[in-house]
Parts: C-alpha cells; sequence; structure tokens
C-alpha cells in the first residue's frame, strides 16, 4: 500500500462509477487502498457490512444450495460450483467438506464480510465476501441461477452488522511466511524429522518446530525428497493430466482459507501470461509469469510417500499446490507419481 492520502468514500464511489468494468482487486491497487475499503465505501448503495462470524456464515450457506466459491492469492484464483455441505465448524479451523467445495478455514483471520449486489445489464449479482484486516480477500460466496434467494436474505439479515459505516479499520499484518535469514535449521535435523512423517498434515508442525519456510524446507533437504523442475513444469502437468483423464487435487489458499479441487480437468486453456482450467464446476487462472520456482515435493507417510508440485513466487510463497487424487488410507496413484517423477528437472540452487 502506497503512502498518499487515501481518497474518501465518495470519491472512492466515483472513480468505482467512472471504471464499472474495472476488477476491484486493481482498482482498489490503482487507488491505493485495500480491496476491502473499496467494498465498505458502497455500505448503504448495494453494500450491507456482515459480521465475518464464520461458522454461523458456513452453516447457513448449506440452504443457500448451488454457489460459486472464490478462494485466491496474488497469482492464482480459485472457483468451485457447488454447495456448502458436510461443514465442520471450529474456533480456529473449519472445514467445508463437500464433493465439490472443498475448503479449509482459518476464522480468526476473518475480520471484514461485506454483502454485495451489483447490477449488471440489468441483472442483480450477489455475493458475499470476506476480507482479513489488512484488507485482502480470503473468501468470496458467488450467487448462481439455481441458488435459494430466500435462504440467501435470511443468511444475511442474521449476520448483518450494527456498523453500516463505509469505511473499515486496516491493520498491517506479520508475514508468518517470511524467510528467515540465516535460519538456525540443521540439514541433518530436518531430514531425520522429514524421513519420520507419517502424515502429510505433520508437516507444517515440523517447519514451525524448525523456524523454516516451507520454501526454505525443500530447497534444504536434499534431492530424495524435493527437486527442482523446469518453470515450464505446472502447464506440462496439466496438459498431461488432462490428455489422461488423470484425477488431480489442486489446492490455492491465503492466510484465511484454502480452497481444494479434487478430480479430472478437461479445458485447460492458455491466454497470454495465464493459465486457465475452465471446466463444468472448476475454473482455475493461474498467473505463470509469477512463478518463480516449481518443485516436486516427496513426503512420506503410514501409506507410502506421496508427491506434490509446489508452484512459488520470488517472495518464496506457495502459489499453488497439486496432488494426485488419493482418499485417507490410499497409497499414491502410480500415474501422478510417474508424471511428477518425470517432468523436467533443473539443477537445485543453493539452500537459502
Amino acid at each position: 500500500m502506497d503512502q498518499r492520502v487515501k481518497p474518501a468514500p465518495h470519491e472512492i464511489r466515483r472513480a468505482r462509477a467512472d471504471n464499472p468494468k474495472a476488477r476491484e482487486r486493481d482498482l482498489a491497487a490503482e487507488l491505493g487502498i485495500s480491496e476491502a475499503e473499496l467494498v465498505a465505501a458502497h455500505c448503504g448503495d448495494g453494500v450491507v457490512r456482515v459480521e465475518p462470524r464464520v461458522n454461523d456464515l458456513l452453516t447457513g450457506l448449506d440452504a443457500v444450495g448451488e454457489v460459486m466459491a472464490l478462494t485466491r492469492n496474488e497469482s492464482a484464483v480459485h472457483e468451485k460450483i457447488g454447495a456448502y455441505d458436510k461443514v465442520v465448524p471450529g474456533a480456529h479451523n473449519a472445514m467445508v467438506l463437500g464433493e465439490n467445495i472443498d475448503l479449509r478455514i482459518f476464522p480468526k483471520v476473518w475480520a471484514h464480510g461485506f454483502a454485495v449486489e451489483k447490477r449488471d445489464d440489468g441483472d442483480i449479482r450477489r455475493s458475499l465476501q470476506f476480507f482479513d484486516a489488512a484488507g485482502d480477500a480470503v473468501h468470496k460466496v458467488h450467487l448462481r441461477p439455481a441458488s435459494n434467494l430466500y435462504a440467501y436474505q435470511k443468511l444475511v439479515a442474521g449476520l448483518e452488522s450494527s456498523n453500516q459505516e463505509p469505511t473499515v479499520s486496516i491493520a498491517g499484518l506479520a508475514d508468518d511466511d517470511a524467510e528467515t535469514p540465516g535460519a538456525p535449521a540443521n540439514v541433518d535435523d530436518l531430514r531425520d524429522r522429514w524421513s519420520r512423517l507419517t502424515d502429510v498434515h505433520q508437516f507444517f508442525g515440523m517447519l514451525k518446530a524448525l523456524k523454516l519456510s516451507r520454501r526454505q524446507a525443500v530447497r534444504m533437504v536434499g534431492q530424495d525428497y524435493a527437486w527442482l523442475l523446469d518453470s515450464d513444469a505446472v502447464s506440462a502437468m496439466f496438459h498431461h493430466a488432462a490428455t489422461d483423464a488423470m484425477p488431480i487435487m489442486c489446492f490455492v489458499g491465503n492466510r484465511g482459507c484454502i480452497q481444494i479441487h479434487s478430480g479430472p480437468v478437461k479445458s485447460i486453456k492458455p491466454m497470454g501470461p495465464w493459465i486457465n482450467v475452465m471446466d463444468e464446476t472448476f475454473h482455475l487462472h493461474l498467473r505463470t509469469d509469477h512463478i518463480h520456482e516449481v518443485w516436486a515435493v516427496r513426503k512420506p507417510t503410514k501409506d507410502g510417500h506421496v508427491t506434490s508440485l509446489e508452484a512459488y513466487g520470488a517472495d518464496g510463497k506457495m502459489i499453488i499446490q497439486f496432488f494426485g487424487k488419493r482418499h485417507e488410507g490410499e497409497g499414491e496413484r502410480d500415474d501422478w507419481r510417474f508424471l511428477a517423477e518425470n517432468l523436467p528437472r533443473i539443477p537445485s540452487p543453493t539452500a537459502a
């Protein structure tokens, strides 16, 4: 965020009116504000502030039926069409485990929420939009023609905030993924802990104990566990998976939400720097020019090792992650493992 004086709500609304086709994220950046501030400026004008009570939201969305769930970061947008069913509430971690909408949510990160109505050529497009304390989007829910409008309106009324001011307080956030220069981790300790993993969900705890970022760990651990791939590896993987009808898992996340696609991918459409998946219930938009490194990563589990593809930006943060589709208690798919192990490799950099 730049240091210029931020525009007042009426100036933000005027800028929006003057640029009706601009994406919210792009217009906010141009104005030197967060996306949450851009949306908040329209409170009372098609926007209602709602409380980010995540568990009430998730349980209420079940009755709304078919919607589109959107989770993004700076470089990837992940969209899934389906219903919010099989909700598992939680104060620290909440989950949606539906057939199409599959989410891992960290409710404490959700700081601001809005119900948004936008007129578009005579139609009204409705969405729920949630942001972190810095004003960055963590998750959005877009209504579809098949959505239950009555259930949606009832949900919004139940979450409506008493504060409908057209401004939000924005706070800076500590960078949880920041790479620590000269991290004290010992390579032998890292390799020992890595070798004793029995579940991929233990990986984060290992990183925390060693004070390592994910990318620092994959750079340090050695090529029997992690190896660097050619920058086109993600595109190549998509085309192979589509050609072979191979079911994959695709994870895109930010600090407040991780969204997962499990299943085949069919319609792969490159466009400029973007690679797009345009399937019936799954859309993905990935900025390949933001990918700085792609790693294949092998983690031991009680069911045998599993292999992921992980793309990182220049800042060391993971943009997107892929696995072969599998369920707990199953071994890794042979076709996925073969693909991951045979994508073009390049020499690994020294550990950072």
